[in-house]
């Protein structure tokens, strides 16, 4: 039976092209807007690594003075100090943790036909990798011995191995880093989460890096951030050092912890460093205080989905609510011209809810016709916000959650809107059609 309401759904929308062109415009568009809206709200709030969300935590520690107040929405800093946050790296109780900053350089291969580009580098400890799953082509991470000597050696990844060779298997080769060469000790495969969910200083949409440099790097050649570095106290930090020892808040740090047994030493371990720090005058507080996030909660502090974004898509459904009131007076019309064939199929035996069901299968082809256009349009939306907005390349997409949800989305839409002339026609008397007839 399902196949034959099919069968006349399509005949009766061949029969009337122009108003059944329109409604498939009009539902197009209303998909096209919502489903565009949605699918950036959508990737913006996917976890970006769901495999190990909840073993990964943002560690903060409250190095302000009492009195003291910082732009979240607990007062506590979201980055460490260079003190905490390489004693940290050095002494944690965990095995797999990492501090890091953003920086960047001038890169080339210090040749004369090599033109130097800007890139952004990732300083940060040799567990970066296997905490945030990046897999190796070629190579491994440096050394503990490596990272201690402060040596010059680079991983890159797999993108920036071809634009700067034309090849990948670049093991042994060395690149420039302003003026000074580092030798590729690694390169690793395509790595590109959604979200740059471990340093959310400068835009969580931000590209992930291209070049990982040891963490030692830092004090060794007396580099500098490229993210945010922000300073709660007035110190005199005219030399490198004093900056390096100073209350300056610049680096994140991140930690794999596996068990609640693991959580509970962590947290032990920080209280411990802060008391510590503590009576060599550091840590002026009376309730010392610190976080440990994993990467959902991580997100959430810091507010990457922006409140406007959910408004966003409530205006793009409003907008589809719009094109449904017109495809309703569309389908009235439509259905009510139809009333006589009701009228004679119902004279003929077919019951009230069968003449019902079948307008209503006619109403859900045409939305699912209409998602077919409406999933084309919100892809030309999605190329414009990738060419306008550079920061969105990696959010701006339609995952198959999506291209699902679509016609799913615009048949129930298109369902509810068609129930009332649906009702209408199989409430019509079919004595009325037949005297006409």
């Amino acid at each position: 039976m399902l196949w034959h309401y099919f069968d006349l759904a399509w005949r009766n929308i061949k029969l009337t092209p122009f108003i059944s062109l329109l409604m498939i415009i009009a539902i197009g568009i209303g998909i096209g807007v919502t489903m565009t809206s949605l699918s950036v709200y959508h990737m913006m709030s996917a976890d970006p690594i769901p495999q190990k969300s909840k073993q990964l935590f943002a560690v903060q520690l409250q190095t302000m003075d009492d009195g003291q107040t910082w732009n979240t929405s607990d007062d506590v800093p979201t980055q460490l100090t260079y003190v905490d946050a390489k004693y940290l790296m050095e002494n944690s109780p965990v095995a797999k943790r990492a501090a890091m900053m953003k920086s960047g350089a001038a890169v080339h291969l210090g040749k004369p036909d090599s033109t130097p580009f800007i890139q952004d580098v990732r300083i940060t400890g040799r567990d970066f990798f296997s905490l945030f799953g990046l897999s190796f082509l070629h190579g491994e991470v440096w050394t503990q011995a490596q990272s201690e000597q402060a040596a010059p050696v680079a991983v890159i990844s797999e993108d920036l191995a071809e634009r700067l060779f034309q090849r990948t298997d670049v093991l042994g080769e060395s690149i420039y880093l302003d003026e000074r060469s580092y030798e590729v000790i690694g390169v690793t495969q395509f790595w590109q989460p959604s979200l740059k969910f471990y340093d959310v200083n400068n835009g969580p949409f931000q590209r992930a890096e291209h070049i990982f440099i040891p963490f030692s790097h830092i004090e060794a050649y007396q580099l500098h951030s490229w993210g945010n570095t922000n300073a709660w106290k007035n110190e005199e930090t005219r030399s490198y050092a004093q900056f390096l020892n100073s209350e300056m808040i610049w680096l994140q740090f991140w930690v794999e912890i596996n068990s609640p047994s693991q959580l509970k030493n962590y947290q032990q371990f920080l209280m411990d460093h802060m008391l510590e720090q503590q009576k060599l005058g550091r840590f002026n507080r009376k309730q010392l205080d610190y976080n440990l996030k994993n990467v959902s909660e991580w997100l959430g502090y810091n507010q990457v989905v922006d409140p406007d974004n959910k408004i966003l898509v409530g205006l793009s459904f409003m907008f589809l609510a719009v094109c449904l009131a017109n495809i309703l007076g569309m389908l009235l019309a439509k259905f009510l011209k139809r009333a006589p064939d009701a009228g004679v199929r119902r004279a003929l035996g077919a019951s009230k809810r069968q003449i019902f069901y079948q307008h209503l299968v006619e109403v859900a082809l045409l939305g699912f016709l209409g998602s077919l256009v409406g999933i084309l349009l919100a892809q030309l939306g999605l190329i414009g916000i990738r060419e306008t907005m550079s920061i969105y390349v990696g959010i701006a997409k339609m995952d198959w959650m999506m291209l699902l949800i679509s016609p799913v989305i615009a048949i129930f839409a298109c369902m509810l809107a068609g129930l009332f002339p649906a009702w209408v026609v199989c409430k019509t008397s079919p004595a009325t059609h037949l005297k006409v007839q």
